[in-house]
């Protein structure tokens, strides 16, 4: 038995043709071509074994049996047009949620929020705590701004922002009593870093040149903490020398709180716009944009 619903493209095209009373209007209003129109009109002539349309002069007009089909559909496609337009306007108006780490919020993203808030105010901008460690993963977020390193996930549409770079960084008193020339120097001290990043003092270690097995030694001696905050503070107070991101240390380097003696290295990782089941590109382009001219103005 044939089925008794036809395309809905077919559809369309006829009731954009019914209600412009043109079949060139249609096409304009659909952006297809006048044969486009006209084939889909022919379809459904054929599907219904009737006429829907029939000649008047230069143009057409509905048959008994289209204007049967017409009266159905244009109230069901005007409830159809008010139900896109509803969802995509619920959709626009929302909260965009941005979810961030904890150390990225505080350091970096929160002295600058009050002019991200003045500069997208369409975008409606609310901020979370990430609450996982896979960036992009996070079902409540409209996007992620994290730092990760690839190969990127297929399912998530990733925008790079600028790559990581990481220093070693002292309070100026304990900065004093090492050797810029010689980054050797840094084992005449504690070293301090976060759980998180157990990788950060191999990765720095390693582009200066030391020796992997003196570095293991000096962190199995060294001071572990949970957040980076309270890694900066302890850096700060003289406790030893800290492993950060540059990017979330550069206010204090630039007050004078800390000192970076041996520079930044730059990692395999990026600081990334993360935006799951690329279902907000388009809401998320403004601040992908914002992010990279702020990022370029810092560094």
């Amino acid at each position: 038995m044939q089925n008794s619903m036809p395309p809905l493209s077919a559809l369309r095209a006829f009731e954009a043709t019914a209600r412009l009373g043109s079949v060139t209007a249609a096409a304009e209003e659909l952006s297809v071509t006048h044969g486009a129109v006209s084939r889909q009109l022919k379809s459904l002539d054929e599907h219904f074994g009737v006429a829907l349309f029939s000649k008047a002069g230069r143009g057409i007009v509905l048959t008994p049996h289209g204007e049967k089909l017409q009266s159905g559909l244009s109230e069901a496609f005007s409830k159809l047009r008010d139900s896109c337009a509803a969802l995509k306007r619920d959709v626009e108006e929302a909260p965009f949620t941005l979810a961030c780490p904890g150390s990225l919020l505080a350091r970096w993203l929160i002295p600058r929020l009050d002019r991200l808030h003045r500069e997208l105010p369409e975008l409606k901008l609310k901020v979370v705590v990430s609450d996982t460690e896979q960036p992009g993963k996070q079902t409540d977020a409209s996007a992620t701004l994290a730092f990760s390193e690839p190969p990127w996930p297929a399912d998530v549409d990733v925008i790079e922002l600028i790559p990581e770079q990481i220093c070693a960084v002292a309070s100026p008193q304990l900065a004093a009593q090492l050797d810029p020339a010689d980054p050797q120097t840094l084992f005449s001290t504690q070293l301090l870093y976060t759980a998180s990043r157990p990788q950060a003092w191999p990765q720095w270690a390693s582009a200066q040149g030391l020796e992997q097995a003196q570095l293991e030694a000096a962190l199995s001696e060294g001071q572990g903490f949970e957040h980076l905050y309270y890694l900066m503070e302890a850096a700060v107070a003289g406790l030893g020398v800290a492993i950060a991101p540059t990017l979330l240390v550069e206010d204090d380097l630039k007050s004078g709180r800390l000192v970076a003696p041996w520079g930044s290295i730059e990692t395999s990782a990026r600081l990334c716009l993360w935006l799951p089941n690329q279902t907000n590109n388009h809401r998320s382009e403004p601040l992908a944009k914002w992010l990279k001219s702020e990022l370029k103005t810092a560094s």
